[in-house]
């Protein structure tokens, strides 16, 4: 629904990683008609929008991690189209937001499109990002500031240090703004950087989009003084999982450059605080830095253990094997809470169970009163916290989380025991069979459906048969015949993350055998097998990508 009155809202979207996006950058999100994102934006971020939301992209570059209708035109839009867009947008009442990589006023261009608003009568909001300098003293472990060596810092675009018409022949042009979706335009009356002061400069020199034209620049600087052995560092891809670094000095730069191949986006710090700190490389020292992990848990459950993950420093991506649903029709379960009275134990095997029965016990009107004179058992410690987000405890949990383990405990002293198993439409029976065995009276409930996923996101599976993903999390036996149906032979190309045993001989069996196990059997273990599995390399080494 179009709003009466238009707004833009020019946003800063940080460096790289989602979690730097602020508060109020957010909520602008959540409520735009319309997001206008620089390519270079971190396409995470457009989790915050509505579903109502339109998202166009406002380059070519990234949109093959985007769904083709998140991808927008497909090409280049310059400024004056950009400025256009959001007074035309904001004119028709709409809510707009224009997302840009680091700070807006951070060669951003912002001034531009806040004049484009203001000639219009455009309302505007400015909202600060994290500008990619400033994440790259923190995220490198460069402190741009120091007491002994700068306690000042400059920040210099290397294009408007270095106008077009001085580039040598050849040499490609980078653009002007942190997080580029036009190409460079040269201000008209923008002042030249006077490179004998900024040699004379008593601080850390930090250059954005300065790597095409570091020769012109690094050049200058030593022309007018500065030392040619002056540390340098050039920070890639700042605050993902990602990052690179290379230290060297500034007359090596250029070269350094050129033979590693090094592309923007990148920052260079120039200065002595820039000398390599390995003792300062917190964020790379992390144990799964930069490793691509595929998680393949249901929709909506995969995010606590994708905080886990990027905590440890990986790159997440999300594919579920598996969807899980409410049954088709819930009269049998009806029937079941209606004499809910007539059981001793009501049995959990998943979270899943927990809050399909207990919300539809609540749906139907009973409260959870009901089960005052039913003991609960729960497969694992998952399941054991949904059932404590309804102010429940558990009255029995295996240290095995698995059937195996509860038949054990229950088993024992299961005779003429009423048990009401909760559980999904699929799954093995090997705790009915143990408590019947064991004289109990058993009696089944489906409270919800496990399927298979039919069809996987179409780049993820391009990404996998390129061998772009180091692990793939897999975290129940269903979820491993269902991967192995996605992407049979590509499997191979990856290190699968087995939760347990089971899900393991499940893997082995279809012929993938997993590269680790979990121990416990959570997606807590599932993490730890992982790392315990990574030998990792020096951290701070420069990579391809």
């Amino acid at each position: 629904m179009k709003n009466r009155q238009g707004m833009v809202y020019l946003v800063g979207a940080g460096p790289g990683d989602p979690g730097l996006l602020t508060l109020r950058g957010q909520s602008c999100l959540a409520k735009a008609n319309l997001i206008l994102y620089d390519y270079l934006v971190n396409p995470s971020l457009l989790r915050h929008a509505s579903e109502q939301a339109e998202l166009v992209c406002l380059g070519r570059h990234g949109l093959d991690q985007l769904s083709p209708d998140q991808q927008g035109p497909g090409r280049l839009l310059t400024q004056q189209e950009i400025n256009s867009r959001l007074v035309a947008a904001a004119q028709a009442g709409q809510i707009v937001v224009r997302l840009k990589g680091g700070d807006p006023a951070i060669f951003g261009r912002a001034a531009e499109e806040m004049a484009a608003l203001d000639a219009a009568g455009v309302p505007y909001v400015m909202v600060p990002g994290i500008t990619t300098a400033l994440a790259t003293g923190s995220y490198a472990g460069i402190p741009l500031t120091h007491r002994d060596y700068a306690s000042c810092v400059a920040l210099v675009t290397g294009q408007q240090a270095c106008p077009s018409t001085d580039l040598p022949t050849g040499l490609p042009t980078g653009h002007l703004t942190e997080s580029p979706s036009n190409p460079p335009q040269q201000p008209a009356h923008a002042p030249a950087v006077d490179f004998r002061e900024l040699a004379k400069f008593p601080g850390t020199l930090v250059f954005y989009m300065g790597v095409t034209t570091a020769p012109v620049w690094v050049a200058a600087l030593v022309k007018h003084g500065k030392s040619p052995a002056t540390p340098v560092a050039v920070v890639r891809h700042c605050s993902l999982p990602q990052q690179v670094v290379l230290h060297t000095s500034l007359e090596d730069l250029p070269e350094h450059l050129a033979a590693k191949k090094i592309r923007p986006p990148a920052i260079i710090v120039v200065g002595e605080v820039a000398r390599a700190q390995v003792q300062f490389n917190w964020f790379a020292d992390r144990p799964l830095f930069g490793q691509r992990i595929l998680v393949t848990r249901p929709a909506g459950q995969a995010a606590s253990l994708v905080e886990q993950l990027d905590a440890l420093g990986a790159s997440t991506q999300c594919q579920p094997a598996i969807e899980i649903l409410p049954p088709l029709d819930w009269k049998e379960v009806d029937e079941v809470i209606g004499r809910i009275d007539e059981f001793d134990w009501c049995v959990f095997s998943s979270a899943n169970g927990v809050r399909f029965f207990l919300d539809r016990l609540l749906h139907t009107g009973r409260d959870l009163r009901s089960l005052g004179g039913v003991r609960l058992a729960t497969m694992g410690p998952a399941t054991t916290q949904a059932l404590s987000e309804y102010h429940l405890r558990a009255d029995c949990q295996p240290t095995d989380y698995r059937a195996e383990g509860m038949a054990e405990i229950l088993a024992a002293d299961a005779d003429r025991q009423r048990f009401l198993l909760l559980r999904a439409s699929r799954g093995r029976n090997v705790l009915a069979d143990s408590l019947q065995a064991a004289g109990g009276q058993v009696e089944q409930s489906v409270v919800y459906r496990s399927q298979d996923t039919l069809q996987a996101d179409p780049v993820i599976a391009q990404g996998l048969a390129a061998g772009q993903m180091d692990w793939i999390t897999v975290t129940s036996s269903a979820s491993a015949r269902s991967l192995v149906g996605l992407f049979g032979e590509h499997l191979r190309k990856s290190k699968l993350a087995a939760i347990s045993p089971l899900t393991a001989e499940v893997l082995a069996a279809a012929g993938y055998p997993p590269h680790a196990v979990a121990e416990v059997y959570t997606g807590e273990g599932v993490v730890e097998a992982m790392v315990r599995s990574e030998e990792r390399g020096a951290s701070g080494e420069w990579r391809e990508d």
